[in-house]
């Protein structure tokens, strides 16, 4: 058997949900997931070419150095939202015995292992091939054995290679890098994203990301309650989250919140939380507003603090009119911290802060609405929504924050 190269110079990428709509609507989706995954591969200096070929997005680097370029493209493509993977893939005539030398010689290039798998899928119709699926997977196997000292193994393999065909042409892969899955960013409407800094915020704003909805990140800076360690934090990771996005605005908004943290210690006692969850919202609903955005994200786990309780999230959302979404309401916390190592936002959530001193001693855990007003300054959410007029702006690159741009 002759050597085929083994060099990838395509990425195939898959969409999985997207593929369920209407032509119409799956048409404009899928135009969406191409033009995101072409920002991520400019934003990563990665030089290709994206186009839609049948059902998959096909990234092309046909260039001296396109198989590490391939690689790059391909873990660049599988974090778009709408993605389910990305395979750096090997071209090659669609017949069983090219399809086999090409297999043979991606096995030979790869590292050894113990077991493998050949997976096949032939598209179009009966007589478009001489061959079925199960025969590209059986001759291709062996084509692998030949050229390796690893054996089949269908149920737990070491490694499955893939191949499509579809026409004249196969596509043969080695390797295969998981995506978010979702739908693609953009095609919901944007959300508003109140975050922290906390492992919480970051992940709940991924989730409505990989939901389709570009967030706008605010943070409400608590002023001498805080200070420049939560603000640093934040910056982290919603420049963290902006690497998912680099053809939407993700910068961070911080809105100044001292002077409403200092009220709340002033004048409230049991439900002070309550009233400062109450304050987050309506700043976010103003910068909603403002920047048309149809709701509100935060991180709230039900039950896992005091100020998260049923009754305190009901009490709390009366202070807005937009719908309040909490994508991780019935997440464990363990669960949280898992998918923030994979999104990569858990070490900049870990950067140490300072003790935050807003706390009330015996927080109510049970509060009624009415209870939460009465105990509030009577002008406390207009001062809340007042301060967004001074809200700042932290430029992707900047260590500093623009106060200018609005």
């Amino acid at each position: 058997m002759a050597d085929a190269d083994p060099t990838p110079d395509t990425v195939l990428v898959s969409f999985g949900e997207l593929g369920t709509k209407s032509r119409e609507v799956r048409g404009k989706m899928t135009r969406r997931l191409r033009d995101n995954v072409a920002a991520l591969l400019d934003a990563r200096g990665v030089d290709a070419t994206v186009d839609r070929e049948w059902a998959r997005i096909v990234v092309h680097t046909d260039d001296p150095a396109r198989a590490a370029r391939a690689a790059r493209a391909a873990r660049a493509a599988a974090d778009a939202m709408g993605v389910v993977w990305a395979r750096p893939a090997v071209r090659c005539a669609a017949d069983l015995d090219t399809i086999g030398e090409t297999l043979a010689a991606l096995a030979r290039d790869a590292d050894p292992v113990d077991t493998y798998a050949v997976r096949a899928r032939r598209a179009g119709d009966a007589d478009d091939h001489p061959f079925t699926s199960r025969d590209v997977e059986r001759e291709g196997g062996r084509a692998v054995g030949v050229a390796t000292d690893a054996t089949v193994d269908l149920d737990d393999p070491d490694r499955t290679y893939h191949v499509e065909v579809r026409g004249a042409r196969a596509h043969v892969t080695a390797t295969t890098y998981e995506g978010p899955g979702g739908l693609p960013l953009g095609t919901q409407d944007p959300l508003v994203a109140l975050v922290s800094g906390g492992h919480d915020s970051p992940v709940a704003a991924y989730e409505v990301m990989r939901r389709g909805s570009p967030v706008i990140p605010v943070y409400v800076d608590l002023g001498v309650y805080g200070g420049p360690d939560h603000v640093a934090r934040a910056t982290a990771t919603v420049r963290r989250l902006a690497r998912y996005a680099p053809n939407f605005d993700c910068r961070l908004r911080i809105v100044p919140g001292g002077p409403l943290a200092e009220t709340l210690v002033e004048a409230v006692e049991d439900t002070r939380m309550l009233s400062w969850r109450r304050a987050l919202l309506r700043i976010a609903e103003t910068v909603a507003d403002r920047e048309g955005a149809a709701g509100i994200v935060t991180g709230e786990a039900l039950g896992q603090k005091s100020s998260q309780t049923a009754a305190n999230l009901a009490a709390t959302d009366a202070a807005v009119d937009l719908p309040v979404h909490r994508p991780l309401l019935a997440w464990d916390k363990p669960d949280i911290l898992d998918r923030a190592r994979a999104i990569g936002t858990y070490e900049d959530s870990s950067i140490p802060v300072g003790c935050e001193r807003l706390d009330p001693p015996f927080p109510e855990t049970g509060a009624s609405r009415e209870a939460v007003e009465t105990a509030e300054p009577d002008d406390f959410l207009d001062r809340a929504a007042a301060a967004v007029d001074d809200l700042r702006i932290v430029e992707p690159d900047a260590d500093t924050v623009d106060a200018d741009a609005r």
